[in-house]
């Protein structure tokens, strides 16, 4: 499935978890993505890699019931 998504810079860092929250709109739904990364600072080129990651993963997954993609 080739979606395409665009991201919103809304990074959160979420400590208790270790993991970065941030958003997308997916055929006009808006999408919660997790990624488990222990580092509480994040680079432009983490962000990038991140929705790349991202886009690779939409080529075979949907979001889940709850419109949430963990990776």
């Amino acid at each position: 499935m080739n979606q395409a998504i665009l991201f919103n810079d809304d990074h959160i860092y979420i400590v208790e978890k270790q993991l970065w929250r941030f958003t997308g709109l997916l055929s006009g739904n808006q999408v919660n993505i997790y990624i488990a990364h222990s580092a509480s600072a994040i680079s432009q080129a983490d962000k990038f890699d991140w929705e790349e990651k991202v886009e690779e993963w939409l080529e075979d997954n949907e979001p889940d019931e709850n419109n949430e993609i963990w990776l």
